[in-house]
């Protein structure tokens, strides 16, 4: 097979494929693919879209219902009807301001509760530690108190035992 003939067979494989690809988009429509000379940057179809006929152009032709005049009772209905809808967003609106502004209270109030909660246990912890400390002074005088009341009566008895030995001797 000469170089033209591949090249055709494969131009005819490409357009069979686009044009099942566009029936299957387009399954009311007659589609018309023409190529175009080759290009640079690859090949060009032409794809021309054509009602298949004039039966199903009546199907796709959708008329709106007829416009009737409104009365004035239809009118005051409608408005009416906006009112409402107008008060009940703003109902909606107050009442999810009301719930964030209970939210927000009770937010505060809970901050307020832990930080006196706080403050109440530091100035526990304070006093029990201050406690602690005046004990632990207590203790330590106590203790500096009895050496010191040993000491004077170990000086006393070195007194006593030096009076002894200087009357014995005399």
């Amino acid at each position: 097979m000469s170089k033209t003939a591949i090249a055709y067979k494969e131009k005819m494989k490409e357009i069979s494929v686009l044009s099942l690809i566009c029936s299957c988009l387009y399954p009311e429509t007659q589609l018309d693919i023409k190529p175009i000379n080759k290009r640079a940057s690859g090949q060009a179809f032409e794809v021309i879209l054509k009602p298949s006929s004039p039966v199903s152009e009546a199907a796709h032709c959708i008329t709106s219902p007829p416009k009737r005049d409104l009365s004035l009772e239809d009118i005051q209905k409608k408005l009416e009807a906006a009112e409402d809808r107008r008060r009940s967003q703003e109902a909606s609106v107050l009442r999810a301001l009301a719930e964030k502004r209970e939210h927000e209270r009770d937010v505060l109030l809970r901050a307020m509760e832990e930080n006196s909660n706080f403050s109440r246990m530091a100035e526990e912890k304070l006093q029990l530690k201050m406690e602690q400390i005046e004990e632990n002074r207590l203790a330590y005088m106590a203790a500096l108190m009895e050496r010191l009341q040993e000491k004077e009566k170990h000086a006393q008895e070195v007194r006593r035992n030096k009076e002894l030995r200087e009357e014995v001797t005399a």
